[in-house]
């Protein structure tokens, strides 16, 4: 016979188990909040919220954007990581917050599945390097030429200190052995977009969608992008890969869930996304902004994230032993 302790723990148990593990076919029967580092309105927020909006007709239930920037996305990592583990807190981390650079802001970077658990993916993004109009820069092998010949003098602007656009310069002068000056912005790409196109600062490196305008409006050059193999959508574009070979460099966001959370939650929203990313009015126009699909497993999240620090652990630890 148990004993009226035993009971009432089992009851408990029952109880925990039924609050915080929803079935498959239950979940999700409430809006689904998920939240971001990006900066309200910015090209990352934008894409996400369309991608976000698609999953909430699929899933049935809202889908609420939480904007959380600040600290380099701790604030965002710290705000989804004390969340109740239930499936209806998310977050959308760049991969940025996975090759932080130590030290730079609190408990980053991320790992998995040390810190969340892996949901899904949701877009890759290639860098693009641009040039000022006014810089006279015409190709990148003409940059990489300029920048033997004058080390330190030239400088590209990024959007902070250990974001991916700075990691990208740094790959890029090791790769090509040049020395550039790199000039870090906060706030997305707007303020350094002012300070490029006037002159001020000769090259650029960021998304596509954040040099859009600019671009169009011819005061920039685009040199190259940062993808494995030429852009469909941008086929007069040579890749970095063309002139240094094997280069690849580009943002990602995905989404993880905090740890404890249920896999029948995890496995829904994974595949209401691989369904909302495999629709070509979704796909189409996020390639028209530079901003790839990327479906992927949970499993498969992990692995590329692992693989991503792999590759950018040496440039980070080149670019702290510099600065010491």
């Amino acid at each position: 016979m148990e004993t009226p302790f035993k009971i009432i723990a089992l009851c408990l148990l029952f109880l925990a188990t039924a609050t915080t593990a929803p079935a498959a076919g239950d979940y999700p029967n409430k809006p689904v909040r998920i939240i971001s580092d990006s900066a309200p309105g910015s090209a990352v927020d934008v894409t996400f919220r369309i991608v976000m909006d698609r999953l909430g007709t699929v899933l049935g239930q809202q889908i609420v954007p939480v904007d959380e920037p600040g600290a380099s996305g701790a604030i965002a990592a710290h705000a989804a990581s004390d969340a109740i583990p239930d499936g209806y807190t998310l977050f959308a981390p760049a991969i940025s917050l996975f090759i932080a650079l130590p030290g730079k802001a609190e408990n980053l970077p991320l790992m998995l599945p040390r810190d969340f658990l892996p949901v899904a993916s949701l877009i890759d993004q290639p860098m693009f390097i641009c040039a000022s109009a006014a810089s006279g820069i015409k190709t990148l092998p003409d940059l990489i030429a300029r920048a033997k010949q004058n080390p330190n003098q030239i400088s590209f602007a990024a959007t902070g200190i250990g974001r991916i656009t700075h990691l990208t310069g740094l790959l890029l002068q090791s790769r090509a052995d040049i020395k550039l000056q790199v000039v870090p912005y906060t706030g997305g790409p707007a303020a350094a977009l002012t300070d490029v196109v006037g002159g001020r600062v000769p090259l650029i490196i960021e998304g596509y969608s954040g040099l859009a305008g600019a671009i169009q409006a011819h005061s920039l050059t685009v040199l190259a992008v940062a993808s494995a193999h030429r852009l469909r959508e941008f086929p007069d574009v040579p890749t970095v890969a063309e002139t240094l070979p094997g280069f690849a460099a580009g943002g990602w966001q995905g989404i993880v869930a905090p740890l404890g959370t249920p896999a029948a939650a995890i496995q829904k929203v994974n595949a209401g996304l691989q369904k909302v990313l495999g629709e070509p009015d979704i796909a189409n126009p996020l390639a028209l902004r530079g901003a790839f699909v990327s479906p992927m497993s949970p499993s498969e999240v992990n692995a590329f994230i692992n693989a991503q620090q792999a590759q950018w652990r040496p440039v980070l630890e080149a670019f702290m032993a510099s600065v010491k």
